[in-house]
């Protein structure tokens, strides 16, 4: 069962849609995600504004990441206010 990738706000159009699926090969971890990225979409995620949840769960380190089979990934661009 594939990875389900979540982008939201500007993210979803620097990723060209709110959703991407990957296939892990195994338990991936953030490197290996990143790699299955276009790189101007990783480059943008490696900032340490952009804030990401894993089922749902905020994950405070991002490089501690391990995903596997059917997890859900979302990507959350800072907030800006007014």
């Amino acid at each position: 069962m594939p990875l389900k990738l979540l982008f939201l706000g500007k993210l979803a159009d620097l990723a060209g849609g709110r959703e991407q699926a990957v296939d892990p090969a195994d338990k991936m971890d953030w490197a290996g995600l990143m790699a299955c990225l276009a790189p101007d979409l990783a480059d943008a995620l490696e900032t340490n504004k952009v804030r990401v949840a894993v089922n749902g769960t905020l994950v405070s380190d991002t490089y501690a990441l391990l995903v596997a089979d059917g997890d859900e990934i979302a990507f959350l661009p800072p907030v800006s206010g007014g």
